[in-house]
C-alpha cells in the first residue's frame, strides 16, 4: 500500500514538463534537434510541417483560393494523402521546370514518405529516375535519403546497393547503411560494416555510429564485443553522450550484465526519458522486478518525469509476472491521468497484467472498451481465454475477430494462441477445426506445424501428429524434437527411439532437447533397458559432454530408482552445473537414501555451490526422514545466510522438517516469520498441528486463514480433516467436509474421503465409515481399507473386520503389513488358530513382518534399534538402566500390559517381549547419553503400543523430561505423566 501512495504521489506532484525537456540532477537536456547544424526554414508552411526538409523560396502565409499551389506544395500535400503514385508523376514531370533545390527536396520529400507507407516499388521507381539523372545521381543527401527509405521498407540489401553504387562517401553514408542494419535486425553486418569503417577509411565513428553498434553487440549478445566498443567511446570522449549512453545501457542488458548496465545509468551526466526506461527494462527482462519498481518510483518522484508509453508497457508485465496486480493497478490508474491509457500497446498490456493476476473480469472490461484494437490485442484475449481452458469463447473470440475486417484476420500467432485450449482428448474435434482453418490460410509456419504435431500428441493422436510431421517440406531438429517429444509424453520410448535414427538418416544431428525428451518417455515408465540404449547412443556421438544431456541421464537414472548408477554418472560429468548438483542432491532423497542426499549437499556447499531451492527442499525432506533435527536446524541456518528467509516455498518445507522432527513450535516460529504466507504456507502449518493432535489448534488456522482472504484449496482440507482425525474432532471434521462439498469449487477427492473414513474409525463410528466407503463416488484404495482395518484391531471388531481384510487382501495380495493387521485383529481377541493360519499364507506367500524399528539422535548422530537385536554394542548398560526405570515407574502405577503382546506364550515371556520393544531401548539409551532436562525424541517405524505409550507417559512423569515419540500415525508428546494426545491414537 505504501508504494502505491508513493505512486498517486507522484502522480499529483510531477511537474508539468516542456515537449522535449527533462530535468535531471546533472544537466539540463538537450534536445536531438539542436545536436545538428539545420536551422528550421521560418518559410516553410505548417501544413507540410512533417517534412524534415526545410523549403525555400516560400511565404509565410498560406496561398490564397485565387494562387495555384505551388510546385513543392503540391508533393508535400499528395505525400501527406498517400497519393505517392501520383506524386512520382508529378516530380517526374515537372523537375525540368523547378528548380534543382525544389527538385531535390521534393524527391526527398517523396522518399521519406515511401519509407513511412513501406512502399518500396514506388520507391524503386523514384530510385531509378534519380540514377537516370546527371543532376541528382551522386547527391549525397539523396542517396542518403535512398540508403533510408530502403531500410524503413524493410530491404536494407537495397540500402546497401545504393552505398555501394556510390562514387564518394563520407561518414554520414556509413552511418546510414549501419542504422540500415541495425533498423533490420542484421546486427552481424552491423559489426561488419563497423569494422571496415574503422579498418579501411580515414572516418572516425561519431555519437551516431556508435549507438547502433551497441545496439548490435546486445543483439547478437556479444558483450566482449561491446566492452570492447564501450572502451572506444571513452577513448574518443563520447562516453558522456546521453544516445550513446543509453545504448550501453540496453546492450549490458540484453547480454544480462545488470551490474554494469546499472554503472552507465549512475554515470551518466545526464539522462533523459529513455535512458529511465531502458534501465527499467534492464532490471524487468532480468529477473530484478523489485529493483524495476524502486526505480520507476525514483524516475517519478525525484527526478520529476512522467513515464510515456515506453515505460507503461515495460512496467505491466513485471506487475504480470510477480502477481503484482496492486502495482498494476496504480500503473493503470497513472496512465489514465497521463492519458496514455487510449493507446493500443498500453491497453495490449493492462489486459495482459489483469488476466495473468486472475482479474479475468477486468482484463474483459479493457479489451471490450479499447476503441483502437489491433491484431495483438484480439490475441491477447483469446490467449487469456485458451490458458483457462475455455476453448469455445478462444473460438467465439478469434470468429469474431474474423469479422473485423482484413488487417483483423487471425494470424499464425492467434492459432498459436488458441492451441493451449486444445490440448486434451476432448477438444481433439476443436484442434482439428484449428488445423483445417490453419490449412485453408495456408499457415506453414515451422513452429505452427511443430505446435500442431505436440498439440496432437497430447490429445493422443500421434497418427494426426505424424501426418503433419509428415507434410512439412523441410524438416528441421525442432521438428523431429517436437514428434520424438509427441511420442514420449505418450510413454512410448520404443517408436520415439526409432524416430532418433530416422533423424540422424536424415542428416539432422539431435540435440539436448531430443535425448532430453526420449529419456523422459523412459523415466516415467521406469524402462531401464531403453534408457540404457539411449545412454549408449549418447557415448557413442559424443554427447555426454553436454550438460543438459548428462542431467537429463542423471534423472532418468534416479527416476529408475538406480540412485548408484546416477551417482556414477554425477562423479564423471566435467561440467556439472546447479542443476545436475540439485537433480543428484533430490534423487537420493527421492529414493529414500537421506544420508547420501546430505552428505552431497555438505560437498556441494564446501565446493562453493549456491544451492537451489529445489535442493534446500530435498534437504529438508531428508532430514524429514531420518528425523535429524540437527541437520535440519545446520540447513536452515544456511537458508537464513543465503536464500530470501521469506521464500514461501522453502519456507513450507522448513515448517515440515521441523513439525516431522518433533518441534511444533519452529515449525510455528518459522510460518509467522514468513512475509509473504500463501496457500501452501497455511497448508503446511495446519498439517504440522494436525499430525502433533492439535486438531483446535488446526482449526484456530484455518479460520483464520479465511480470514485473511486466503482461499483454501483442497490440501488445505486434507490438512484439516486430518487434524480433526487426530484429535477426535468428529463433528468439526464432517462440518468442514460438508463446508468443502457446499462450496462447489472443490470436489472432494478419494483422499479427502480417505480422511474422513479414518477419522470415524478412530472414535469407533465403523458402520459409519464402512457406509460412507460404499457411498463414496470412487472406488475404495488400499489405504482407505487399511485405515479401516486398523480400526477394527483397536476396536475388536470381528465382523466387519473380516469383511474389510477380504477386501484388502484382493488388492494387495503381497503386502506383509496387511496380513500383520489381520492377524493381530485375531490375537487381541484370542483366536490362536486364526493367528496361526494368517501365518502360514504369508509364510507360504514368502512374505515377512516388519520388525519393529526405532531411532534417536543423540549429538548429531542417528542410533538405530531392532527389536530382537542382541549385538547392539551398548545393549547390557541399555537393559540396565531399564530396569532401573521400570522399578521407579512401577512405584508410580506401573503394570506391563500384556494385551499388546500378539504372541501365544506365557505371561512372563509376555513381560520380557515388552521389556524389548524398540522405543524402550531408545528412550533408556537417550537417557544414558543426554543430560539432565534435555529433551529426547524418539522415532518408530509402526505404530507405538498401549503398553510402551503408558510407560512413556510414566518415565516422563519421573524423569522430569519431555518425551516426544513419533509413530507411523502421529506425534506423541510425553510430559509430566501425559500425552499430548490424550490417549487416543
Amino acid at each position: 500500500m505504501k508504494w502505491l501512495q508513493q505512486l498517486t504521489h507522484a502522480v499529483i506532484i510531477a511537474p508539468s514538463l516542456p515537449s522535449g525537456h527533462h530535468h535531471h540532477h546533472h544537466h539540463h537536456h538537450q534536445s536531438p534537434l539542436y545536436r545538428t547544424n539545420l536551422k528550421p526554414n521560418k518559410s516553410f508552411n505548417s501544413l507540410y510541417s512533417k517534412s524534415s526538409l526545410s523549403l525555400s523560396n516560400q511565404t509565410d502565409s498560406l496561398p490564397d483560393q485565387t494562387t495555384r499551389p505551388s510546385f513543392l506544395q503540391e508533393i508535400a500535400f499528395l505525400c501527406e494523402t498517400d497519393n505517392l503514385t501520383a506524386a512520382l508523376t508529378l516530380i517526374q514531370s515537372h523537375s525540368k521546370n523547378a528548380t534543382s533545390l525544389q527538385a531535390k527536396e521534393a524527391i526527398g520529400l517523396l522518399l521519406q514518405a515511401c519509407g513511412d507507407q513501406k512502399d518500396i516499388e514506388t520507391g524503386r521507381r523514384l530510385h531509378k529516375f534519380v540514377s537516370n539523372s546527371t543532376h541528382y545521381r551522386n547527391d549525397y543527401v539523396l542517396n542518403t535519403r535512398l540508403i533510408k527509405m530502403y531500410a524503413m521498407c524493410g530491404s536494407p540489401l537495397d540500402s546497401r546497393f545504393v552505398f555501394d553504387t556510390m562514387e564518394t562517401k563520407n561518414l554520414i553514408q556509413w552511418n546510414a547503411l549501419v542504422s540500415a542494419y541495425t533498423r533490420n535486425g542484421l546486427y552481424g553486418d552491423v559489426v561488419k560494416v563497423f569494422m571496415d569503417l574503422v579498418s579501411n577509411t580515414e572516418f572516425k565513428p561519431d555519437n551516431f555510429t556508435f549507438p547502433s553498434v551497441i545496439k548490435a553487440c546486445g543483439g547478437i549478445l556479444d558483450v566482449r564485443l561491446g566492452e570492447v566498443i564501450h572502451g572506444m567511446v571513452i577513448k574518443m570522449g563520447l562516453v558522456l553522450d546521453v544516445f550513446v549512453g543509453n545504448a550501453l545501457v540496453g546492450m549490458y542488458a540484453k547480454c544480462g550484465v545488470v551490474d554494469e548496465a546499472m554503472k552507465v545509468f549512475d554515470f551518466m551526466p545526464e539522462t533523459n526519458l529513455v535512458s529511465w526506461n531502458a534501465m527499467i527494462c534492464a532490471f524487468s527482462e532480468n529477473g530484478f522486478s523489485r529493483e524495476s519498481f524502486d526505480l520507476l518510483m525514483e524516475m517519478l518522484g525525484e527526478e520529476g518525469l512522467l513515464p510515456d508509453v515506453v515505460t507503461v508497457v515495460t512496467i505491466l508485465p513485471v506487475c504480470a509476472g510477480e502477481g503484482e496486480v496492486g502495482i498494476g493497478m496504480g500503473i493503470h490508474g497513472l496512465a489514465v491521468k497521463l492519458g496514455l491509457s487510449e493507446e493500443v500497446m498500453v491497453n495490449n498490456a493492462m489486459v495482459y497484467m489483469y488476466s495473468k493476476c486472475g482479474y479475468l473480469n477486468e482484463a474483459q472490461m479493457l479489451f471490450v472498451k479499447n476503441k483502437n484494437k489491433n491484431v495483438v490485442s484480439w490475441n491477447t484475449m483469446i490467449s487469456v481465454f485458451s490458458l483457462e481452458g475455455d476453448v469455445n469463447e478462444a473460438f467465439n473470440l478469434m470468429q469474431e475477430m474474423q469479422i473485423q475486417g482484413e488487417e483483423m484476420k487471425a494470424n499464425e500467432v492467434t492459432i498459436l494462441n488458441v492451441l493451449p485450449a486444445c490440448l486434451n482428448k476432448l477438444q481433439l474435434r476443436s484442434l482439428k477445426e484449428l488445423h483445417g482453418y490453419s490449412f485453408r490460410h495456408c499457415f506453414q509456419h515451422e513452429e505452427l506445424s511443430n505446435a500442431f504435431i505436440l498439440a496432437y500428441a497430447k490429445c493422443g493422436a500421434l497418427n494426426s501428429a505424424e501426418n503433419v510431421f509428415l507434410g512439412i517440406r523441410d524438416k528441421t531438429v525442432s521438428s523431429w524434437n517436437a514428434l520424438i517429444g509427441g511420442h514420449a509424453q505418450n510413454g512410448d520410448p520404443r517408436e520415439a527411439l526409432h524416430l532418433l535414427f530416422q533423424m540422424t538418416y536424415s542428416g539432422q544431428q539431435p540435440d539436448w532437447f531430443t535425448i532430453s525428451s526420449l529419456l523422459l518417455a523412459c523415466a516415467h515408465l521406469k524402462s531401464l533397458q531403453y534408457g540404457k540404449e539411449i545412454h549408449g547412443y549418447v557415448l557413442r556421438n559424443g554427447l555426454e559432454t553436454d550438460c543438459f544431456v548428462g542431467t537429463s541421464l542423471l534423472s532418468h537414472y534416479i527416476h529408475c530408482g538406480r540412485a548408484s548408477s546416477a551417482r556414477v554418472l554425477f562423479d564423471r560429468m566435467k561440467n556439472k552445473n546447479l542443476v545436475s548438483w540439485n537433480a543428484m542432491i533430490s534423487g537420493y532423497s527421492q529414493n529414500g537414501l537421506p544420508y547420501d542426499s546430505l552428505a552431497l549437499f555438505r560437498k556441494s556447499l564446501f565446493e562453493g555451490i549456491q544451492s537451489h531451492e529445489i535442493a534446500i527442499v530435498s534437504v529438508f525432506g531428508a532430514c524429514s526422514q531420518l528425523s535429524a533435527l540437527r541437520l535440519g536446524k545446520e540447513a536452515h541456518g544456511y537458508v537464513l545466510k543465503a536464500l530470501q528467509t521469506e521464500d514461501a516455498f522453502v519456507g513450507c518445507s522448513i515448517i515440515d522438517m521441523y513439525a516431522k522432527s518433533g518441534c511444533i513450535k519452529e515449525s510455528r516460529k518459522v510460518f509467522d516469520g514468513l512475509i509473504d504466507k500463501n496457500v501452501a504456507s497455511w497448508n503446511a502449518i495446519i498439517a504440522a498441528h494436525g499430525i502433533h493432535g492439535h486438531g483446535k489448534e488446526a482449526i484456530k488456522l484455518y479460520e483464520r486463514m479465511k480470514k485473511v482472504g486466503q482461499m483454501p484449496d483442497r490440501f488445505t482440507y486434507i490438512g484439516i480433516l486430518m487434524a480433526c482425525g487426530h484429535a477426535g474432532l468428529v463433528e468439526e471434521g464432517l462440518k468442514y467436509f460438508k463446508e468443502m462439498q457446499n462450496l462447489n469449487v472443490i470436489e472432494p477427492k478419494l483422499e479427502h474421503y480417505a480422511c474422513l473414513i479414518d477419522m470415524l474409525g478412530r472414535a469407533g463410528r465403523l458402520n459409519d465409515a464402512l457406509r460412507l466407503v460404499n457411498e463414496m463416488p470412487e472406488e475404495a484404495d488400499n489405504r482407505i481399507w487399511s485405515s479401516l482395518l486398523s480400526s477394527c484391531r483397536t476396536f475388536g471388531a470381528l465382523e466387519i473386520g473380516e469383511k474389510v481384510a477380504k477386501k484388502l487382501l484382493e488388492l494387495e495380495p503381497d503386502k506383509a503389513e496387511n496380513y500383520v493387521l489381520l492377524s493381530n485383529l485375531y490375537a487381541g481377541l484370542g483366536k490362536w488358530d486364526d493367528v496361526r493360519r494368517v501365518r502360514q499364507m504369508m509364510k507360504e506367500i514368502g512374505l515377512q513382518k516388519d520388525a519393529g524399528c526405532s531411532w534417536i539422535e543423540v549429538g548429531g548422530r542417528v542410533y538405530t534399534f531392532v527389536v530382537g537385536d542382541s549385538l547392539q554394542p551398548k545393549l547390557a548398560e541399555i537393559r540396565v538402566i531399564w530396569r532401573g526405570l521400570e522399578e521407579r515407574i512401577s512405584e508410580i502405577g506401573y503394570k506391563p500390559n500384556t494385551n499388546s503382546v500378539l504372541h501365544e506364550v506365557g505371561e512372563e515371556e509376555k513381560i520380557d517381549i515388552l521389556r524389548g520393544h524398540s522405543e524402550k531401548l531408545a528412550i533408556s539409551f537417550g537417557l544414558l547419553k543426554t543430560t539432565k532436562g534435555t529433551p529426547l525424541r524418539v522415532y518408530k517405524n509402526l505404530r507405538i503400543c498401549a503398553d510402551c505409550h503408558n510407560a512413556a507417559k510414566l518415565i516422563s512423569k519421573v524423569v522430569k523430561r519431555e518425551i516426544v515419540v513419533r509413530d507411523n500415525k502421529r506425534f506423541h508428546h510425553f510430559r509430566d505423566g501425559l500425552c499430548s494426545c490424550c490417549d487416543y491414537w
